[in-house]
């Protein structure tokens, strides 16, 4: 074994990220099944949500680090990490912090999946839970 050889850092390897060096990720609450939301991660993204036990994802728009509920509260404690058979796309068992029941959304939702397509549109089927000019000040 060579001496620069990091065997912590060979889990990251096995992913197959994408050209921009991002893996999609999947949030899922564990207590429900819901599934919370979609983003992004690069290494060091992923490396930091498997450190803190708590989602932190790149920000594509921003180009930049995103700590899950650092600006909301809205966090999301990490209880397992799973790659799909494929190895590009994880999937986080999460417990979503900050209300009750949990606010993942930006726009106040429990999800951000919160539109179901019926009679050839989408309509907003899941309640606002709390209004996002109170939560993004």
């Amino acid at each position: 074994m060579s001496a620069d050889y990091t065997p912590a850092m060979d889990w990251l390897d096995q992913i197959k990220w994408d050209a921009d060096g991002l893996v999609p990720v999947i949030a899922q609450e564990r207590s429900s099944g819901d599934v919370m939301m979609f983003a992004w991660m690069n290494r060091e993204a992923l490396a930091r949500t498997a450190e803190l036990g708590e989602a932190v994802y790149w920000s594509r728009s921003r180009q930049k680090l995103w700590h899950k509920g650092e600006e909301s509260g809205h966090k999301q404690t990490v209880h397992e990490m799973r790659l799909d058979c494929d190895n590009d796309v994880v999937l986080l068992r999460i417990t979503q912090q900050g209300h009750e029941p949990g606010i993942a959304c930006h726009t106040g939702r429990h999800s951000c999946f919160f539109q179901r397509y019926e009679n050839g549109d989408w309509q907003a089927v899941d309640p606002v839970l709390k209004d996002p000019e109170s939560i993004y000040k």
